[in-house]
C-alpha cells in the first residue's frame, strides 16, 4: 500500500511538473513570437515595400534611442523662438524622417509604428469611412489582452481609438452634438467662459501669467459648460484625474513593458496608480450621469438634453439593444471628449497667442478686424464668419 501511495504520489508530481513545463514551453513560444519573429517579419515585409526605419531591438524595439533623443532635447532651452518645432518636440520623427523618408516604420516595443508624412497618403487614410485611418486602432480582443496598454486606459474604446460600425455610430453622435447650428446655440457660454477668464486677468496687469494653464482652465469650463451641462467644478475632479492620467501615459510610452503573463501578478507604481485613476474618472462621469438621469426620473426635466451627454444618455437608454451604448462605452465617449477636447483647443490657443506675440504686426491687423466687425460688442455667430484675418 506504502509503495502504491508513493507511486500515485510521484505520478502526481510528475503530472504537475510536466503541465508547469509545457505551460512555461507555449508562454515562451509565444512571447518569442510576439517580441521576435512576429517584429522581424514586419520589418522584412516594409523593406520590402521601399520603407526603411531603424533595426527592432529585441523587446525595447526603439524605445532606448527614442527617450535618450526626447530627453536630450528637452534639456536645453530653444535657442529661439520660430515655427521650427519638430526638432524640440518630437526629435526622433525628426532625425528619422532626415534618415529614412518622409514614410518611415519605427518600432514602441514590439509595437510597429508606421510614420507618414506625405500629404496625398494623409489625405487617404483621413478618408477613411470607418476611422481605421485616423488612429493606430486595436480589435476588442487585442485590447483586452493589452489592458495594461496606458493609451487603452487613458482613450478607453472612444471615438479616438475605435474602428468600423462602433467607429460610425459613434463619429454620428459627435456630429449631431456638434453641427453648426447647435456650436451657434454654444456661443454665449462660450462668451461667458472667456468674459469671467478677462475679467480675471484684470488683477494680474503688468505681471505675468500662466497662459496656458489659463487656457486649460477657460477650455474645461466650455467643455463642462456646452458638452455636459455642469459647471468647471463639477467636472474639475475628472480633468484633474485625465491630466494625471495623460501624464503617466507620457511617461511610459516609451518605457519597455513586462509581457502580459507577468503583468498579470506584478504591476508597477505607475499601473497601481493609473488603476486608481481609470476608477476614479469612471465613478466622477457615472455621478454627473446619475444627476441628468435623476432630473428626468423626478420629472425636472421631459428628456435627457440636447448636449453631448443627453444624446450618449439617449443612446445609453435605447431600447434597442443593437443601438444601445454599454457603460463602459458611455464613460469612454465623455473620457475622449473631456480630454481631446480640451488638450486640442487648449494647445491650439496657447499656440495662437505664441504666434501672435512672435508677429506683432498680425496681432495689429486681427484687433482692426474684430474691432471693424464687432466694434465693443461681444462676438455672435454672424460676425465671426466675417473675420478672415482670425479665422485663416
Amino acid at each position: 500500500m506504502n509503495s502504491m501511495a508513493a507511486n500515485l504520489t510521484l505520478t502526481v508530481h510528475l503530472l504537475t511538473a510536466s503541465l508547469i513545463c509545457l505551460y512555461l514551453a507555449i508562454a515562451l513560444i509565444k512571447f518569442l513570437q510576439k517580441c521576435w519573429l512576429t517584429p522581424l517579419r514586419i520589418q522584412r515585409a516594409m523593406n520590402l515595400q521601399g520603407i526603411k526605419g531603424p533595426s527592432y531591438k529585441f523587446i525595447h524595439g526603439n524605445n532606448k534611442e527614442t527617450f535618450k533623443m526626447i530627453m536630450e532635447a528637452q534639456s536645453k532651452p530653444m535657442a529661439t523662438l520660430s515655427h521650427d518645432i519638430l526638432p524640440r518636440v518630437h526629435p526622433h520623427i525628426y532625425s528619422r524622417l532626415n534618415s529614412y523618408g518622409k514614410c518611415h516604420l519605427s518600432w514602441r516595443g514590439s509595437i510597429p509604428e508606421l510614420y507618414i508624412t506625405e500629404p496625398e497618403l494623409v489625405k487617404e487614410l483621413l478618408k477613411s469611412n470607418d476611422g481605421s485611418g485616423v488612429f493606430p486602432k486595436m480589435t476588442s480582443r487585442e485590447r483586452k489582452k493589452n489592458k495594461e496598454d496606458f493609451l487603452i486606459k487613458l482613450f478607453g474604446d472612444g471615438l479616438v481609438t475605435s474602428q468600423g460600425e462602433k467607429w460610425v455610430k459613434q463619429r454620428k453622435l459627435a456630429n449631431y452634438a456638434f453641427h453648426g447650428e447647435s456650436l451657434k446655440s454654444m456661443n454665449q457660454a462660450m462668451i461667458a467662459s472667456v468674459v469671467n477668464m478677462l475679467e480675471r486677468w484684470k488683477q494680474f496687469e503688468g505681471k505675468k501669467i500662466e497662459v496656458f494653464e489659463e487656457f486649460r482652465l477657460l477650455t474645461s469650463e466650455v467643455i463642462s459648460r456646452t458638452a455636459f451641462g455642469s459647471s468647471y467644478l463639477d467636472g474639475e475632479m475628472i480633468f484633474d484625474m485625465l491630466k494625471k492620467l495623460s501624464a503617466l501615459t507620457s511617461r511610459n510610452t516609451f518605457k519597455t513593458k513586462f509581457p502580459a503573463v507577468i503583468s498579470k501578478f506584478w504591476k508597477t507604481a505607475d499601473n497601481i496608480e493609473s488603476d486608481k485613476l481609470v476608477k476614479g474618472i469612471h465613478d466622477s462621469v457615472m455621478e454627473i450621469v446619475k444627476k441628468r438621469e435623476e432630473k428626468v426620473l423626478k420629472g425636472e426635466a421631459n428628456n435627457f438634453g440636447t448636449d453631448f451627454l443627453g444624446l450618449l444618455l439617449n443612446s445609453f437608454h435605447d431600447p434597442d439593444k443593437n443601438n444601445r451604448l454599454s457603460e463602459q462605452d458611455l464613460i469612454d465617449e465623455c473620457k475622449t471628449f473631456y480630454l481631446a477636447g480640451q488638450e486640442t483647443t487648449n494647445s491650439a490657443l496657447a499656440w495662437t497667442v505664441l504666434l501672435l506675440a512672435i508677429h506683432p504686426e498680425w496681432q495689429e491687423k486681427a484687433r482692426r478686424e474684430v474691432t471693424e466687425v464687432f466694434g465693443n460688442r461681444n462676438p455672435h455667430s454672424q460676425g465671426i464668419g466675417r473675420l478672415n484675418i482670425v479665422s485663416n
